[in-house]
């Protein structure tokens, strides 16, 4: 079978078309054929060597994937074959809190990868993808789509007329608008182009922000709130747009942190956090649980994930490389 390999921290260049024997199931195991898998901007640190010093080489990347099983090994019977599945981002979280043995379970990074033809992957890592979605879809599910879901409905109990800022127009947050208007709650969102504002504001955004317009972005929000502040941030900037976010939540309000587009290791003064009486959470994807609850709301409320672009398997690299130019709206998919 084709497969795609990291063969060193060198970069996308670094990520080479190789064919390696078709996996066969073992027992509890499943064998998916892959016919979808879509990038998040954690894979881009993988590449890149910037993910952490623990990888390991050949590694097939990427954690995001769906496919059909096409064949079961003994005693599985959580799935059969035929049906459409996802793999879940770390593969041994089916529920109650993250662990460190749980952490090294994440799909293209600690084990390989959903970028090749076929994956085995052990029964309890999987999820029953929404029937109303195609693979190309349901492949956009496991990390982003989570992560979103986490923030404001597993940690932020999310309620009918609470505000959420949300930075930026990437699959997380574009995720996060969705289930915010499910859920009632007016959304304000960020962004350097006034065309992604415009489709962002088509998928029910209430307020949209053009930050290189409006730098200080957080004045207006404030101001968008009545002086008050948002209930909710999902930040995904990290250390560059940390303090604003802090300065832009109410009093007791919530920031989850789930990403670094930004950078990090820059100081953040605390005081904020403090004096607000503010839940700074961290958000690293989710459980196999949050995932199949999250997938009962799509089914309920016939959401579809927005994918800005389609890359033919061939050319894996040129979508590593598009999602790096940070132009996209949504989600980046390569169909195998």
């Amino acid at each position: 079978m084709r497969a795609y390999e990291i063969q060193s921290n060198a970069g996308i260049d670094a990520l080479k078309l190789v064919d390696r024997p078709q996996p066969e199931p073992a027992a509890g195991q499943v064998l998916i054929k892959v016919r979808a898998t879509s990038l998040n901007y954690r894979d881009l640190l993988v590449a890149e060597g910037s993910y952490g010093s623990g990888l390991k080489y050949p590694l097939i990347p990427m954690s995001d994937g769906a496919g059909e099983v096409v064949a079961v090994g003994e005693g599985v019977t959580r799935v059969k074959k035929g049906d459409r599945v996802a793999g879940i981002f770390f593969q041994t979280w089916i529920y109650g809190s993250l662990t460190r043995e749980k952490m090294k379970s994440d799909l293209g990074g600690g084990i390989d990868g959903m970028l090749a033809e076929y994956v085995v992957l052990h029964q309890d890592g999987l999820v029953i993808l929404p029937d109303h979605l195609s693979y190309t879809e349901g492949a956009t599910l496991p990390c982003a789509a989570v992560t979103a879901w986490h923030a404001l409905v597993t940690k932020g109990n999310i309620c009918a007329n609470d505000t959420v800022l949300l930075l930026g127009t990437g699959g997380v947050s574009i995720f996060a608008l969705q289930f915010a208007k499910i859920h009632g709650a007016r959304v304000i969102i960020t962004s350097s182009s006034d065309e992604k504002l415009a489709r962002a504001k088509q998928l029910g955004a209430d307020e949209i922000i053009n930050y290189k317009i409006t730098p200080d972005w957080e004045k207006q929000v404030y101001e968008l709130t009545n002086r008050i502040g948002v209930d909710h941030i999902v930040e995904v900037g990290g250390a560059g747009t940390l303090p604003q976010s802090l300065q832009a939540t109410r009093i007791g309000g919530r920031v989850s942190l789930i990403g670094v587009l930004t950078g990090r290791g820059r100081e953040i003064d605390p005081m904020p956090i403090l004096f607000k009486s503010l839940t700074v959470q961290g958000i690293y994807v989710g459980s196999r649980e949050m995932f199949e609850t999250m997938n009962q709301a799509i089914s309920q409320h016939q959401i579809f994930p927005i994918i800005d672009l389609v890359f033919p398997f061939t050319a894996a690299p040129d979508a590593y490389r598009y999602l790096k130019t940070a132009n996209h709206f949504g989600k980046v998919v390569i169909e195998v």
